[in-house]
């Protein structure tokens, strides 16, 4: 018990990593917060700073998650394959995207998560993952809209996990599930825009915003 509170401490002190904060204040002297939509995420940091420090962000928050998951490698008590190991998994990620989110190290703080939580589901099921990340660079190639192309992703996953794979464990589908609802609800914003005809655009291939 003790080390598996040990270890979703670390996942979520992992998630509290403001990868944006710390490179818009160290690398361009602002604070990513109190520019552009307020995010401190990689859409955000795309926005505000560019493509460069967009990418960094998006790729080390990624990396949150998939390390975050990762710890589970570490409990003796629970081996691969096991249900008690998707569980463990499944907490120490939901923990690394709650530190995103919420980040101690940045005044509780943070982005929406969507990055770290996707380093997540790549680290328990590479496959989905990937077929995720086909459906977001779809949606945006035809569309421009990110918002858009995170909600469509998020609606995949659970279709995916309860449907396609049929995944046995529990935990994980509620997961999916929860994940998918809690993606939908965060950008309930980025939603009336869209229905109203002025989200912002962000092309793949440009690092402007239109409109």
């Amino acid at each position: 018990m003790v080390l598996t509170i040990i270890l979703l401490t670390l996942a979520y002190l992992i998630g509290s990593v403001s990868t944006a904060v710390m490179v818009s204040k160290i690398g361009y002297g602002i604070d990513i917060r109190e520019h552009g939509s307020g995010n401190a995420g990689a859409t955000n940091t795309f926005r505000v700073l560019g493509k460069k420090a967009g990418i960094f962000v998006m790729l080390v928050d990624i990396l949150k998650g998939v390390v975050a998951v990762k710890l589970a490698n570490l409990h003796i008590n629970y081996p691969p394959d096991t249900t008690a190991y998707v569980n463990l998994q499944v907490g120490l990620g939901v923990l690394s995207v709650v530190g995103h989110v919420f980040p101690i190290w940045a005044n509780f703080k943070g982005g929406k998560g969507i990055a770290t939580l996707y380093g997540m589901i790549f680290a328990i099921q590479p496959p989905v993952a990937l077929i995720l990340v086909v459906v977001f660079v779809s949606v945006l190639i035809l569309s421009n809209y990110v918002s858009l192309s995170s909600i469509c992703a998020a609606v995949s996953f659970p279709v995916m996990i309860l449907f396609y794979y049929n995944e046995p464990e529990i935990s994980y589908r509620i997961f999916a599930v929860v994940a998918c609802l809690a993606v939908v609800l965060t950008h309930h914003k980025n939603i009336n825009r869209l229905l109203q005809g002025n989200e912002s655009k962000m092309s793949l291939f440009k690092s402007r915003v239109t409109k």
